[in-house]
């Protein structure tokens, strides 16, 4: 079989779209099913030199907007729609969500959709003139994208009652699949000495792990506040923040740090990728993401694969699955509820931090190895067929 995914971009500073579907391609061609990429990049995109993707489509986008209109796409499409399996659609409110509606919908090709938590009502309240704009799209741009889809896909029942919540106008064939990440390789635990030789300063130290966007809805204002509260009782314990900042706010972040006299206490390593990734949850001992909203969360997926429990919010999607499984502890997405979240997991004897580790493991193998969700998605697409 034959998959295309379409995505406003490969940039893997996007976040957790890309990085899923490069987890779930690895997967899904373990049974047999080829998967490539359009994407409304420019061709010659550092990004694009080197991807795990059978094939890479890039259609140049006009103009500097995060709108990404490129008017190739289209045509593109409509010639090659046929010569895929399935198609997929990955994130809404860029045009290319808009324009495979415009080429599939009168080839009566078939597509799905997944919404990567992009209709989550948080949007709603803590951007209400941007929703506002969204509404002057929505009836005519991005509805019928959703409306006549073969599926729109959710990554849990949390996401998928949630976005039944932004828009009155709404109608969709909704199913929910299962996601996840592939976990690190065998071995790979020892890149831990990698990242502490890269960071001598943090060997030795009892490390708290924040790895996402420096982004306002990931809460990373709580998180700092909160290591504040709890970091004079604890001299050998540090927070790393890593991740790209994309909108600046990472110097308002430092300079808050500052003043809470935490300037030798975190560590901002920026974007960290590969083996500095794997080696970064490995020297920590708990994975912390307090985030305003969260789809799913490849991230937390990662931590629990090595073995990390997580510290998060109720507005992470997976939280109920975190706390059944008692893999890591949940609170509001408040400041006394990241408090306590920190609190919680230091109050922790050794035994009991040991136990949570195993635990997060079992989390990770029963519900979010990616393999469970490259056959769920296949089992998708043939009942639909």
């Amino acid at each position: 079989m034959k998959f295309l995914h379409i995505i406003a971009s490969v940039d893997p500073k996007g976040g957790g779209p890309i990085e899923g579907i490069k987890q779930l391609q690895k997967a899904l061609q373990s049974l047999d099913v080829s998967v490539e990429v359009a994407c409304c990049d420019p061709p010659e995109a550092d990004w694009l030199k080197d991807t795990p993707f059978a094939a890479v489509h890039a259609f140049a986008p006009k103009g500097k907007g995060l709108y990404r209109y490129a008017p190739d796409l289209v045509p593109w499409l409509r010639q090659n729609a046929k010569n895929y399996d399935a198609i997929f659609v990955e994130g809404l409110w860029q045009y290319h969500s808009f324009a495979a509606w415009r080429a599939l919908k009168p080839l009566g090709v078939p597509y799905f959709v997944f919404t990567h938590g992009m209709l989550d009502p948080w949007f709603k309240k803590n951007y209400p003139l941007k929703h506002l704009k969204k509404w002057l799209y929505w009836p005519w741009g991005q509805y019928p994208v959703l409306r006549d889809a073969k599926a729109v896909l959710f990554t849990c029942e949390e996401e998928r009652l949630l976005a039944r919540t932004s828009f009155w106008l709404y109608k969709a064939n909704e199913v929910v699949t299962s996601y996840g990440t592939a976990g690190p390789m065998e071995g790979i635990e020892k890149t831990a000495d990698l990242f502490l030789e890269r960071y001598p300063e943090m060997r030795g130290k009892r490390l708290l792990l924040f790895l996402s966007r420096l982004h306002e809805k990931k809460g990373c204002d709580l998180l700092i506040e909160a290591f504040a509260s709890v970091a004079k009782e604890n001299p050998d314990l540090r927070l790393v923040m890593a991740g790209p900042d994309q909108t600046g706010w990472g110097e308002d972040l430092k300079a808050l740090a500052q003043r809470l006299g935490l300037q030798d206490r975190c560590l901002w390593p920026g974007m960290v990728q590969d083996e500095m990734k794997w080696g970064a949850y490995y020297a920590s001992e708990a994975f912390c993401l307090p985030s305003h909203q969260e789809n799913f969360g490849i991230v937390v997926a990662e931590a629990l694969a090595c073995g990390k429990p997580v510290l998060i919010s109720d507005k992470v999607n997976i939280w109920r699955e975190i706390a059944e499984d008692k893999a890591g502890f949940v609170e509001p997405d408040t400041q006394e509820g990241t408090v306590r979240l920190l609190q919680r997991w230091l109050a922790l004897a050794s035994q009991e931090r040991a136990n949570m580790s195993r635990n997060a493991q079992a989390c990770f193998a029963s519900r979010f190895h990616i393999r469970k969700a490259a056959e769920r998605l296949l089992e998708i697409v043939r009942e639909t067929r």
